[in-house]
């Protein structure tokens, strides 16, 4: 892919964002009624907010490689 600034691109090239891991398995389950449990409800919460963090986390390194702006 082209750069439209020719030397800003090169000072890109071949940066590397650190490694950030996979995320977990997921936790929750399908509801086994109509309505959720509060238990159900919890690990499918839980879920949701490691996702949240690993997402942010990639975000943080992608920004740290300068491959994301800040």
């Amino acid at each position: 892919m082209a750069y439209l600034n020719a030397g800003a691109g090169a000072a890109r090239e071949g940066k590397q964002t650190a490694a950030v891991t996979n995320a977990a398995a997921a936790t929750a389950a399908a509801a086994a009624g109509a309505n959720p449990t509060k238990a159900e409800f919890d690990a499918l919460l839980a879920d949701t907010n490691a996702l949240r963090t690993k997402l942010n986390a990639l975000l943080a390194a992608m920004r740290t490689s300068g491959q994301l702006a800040p």
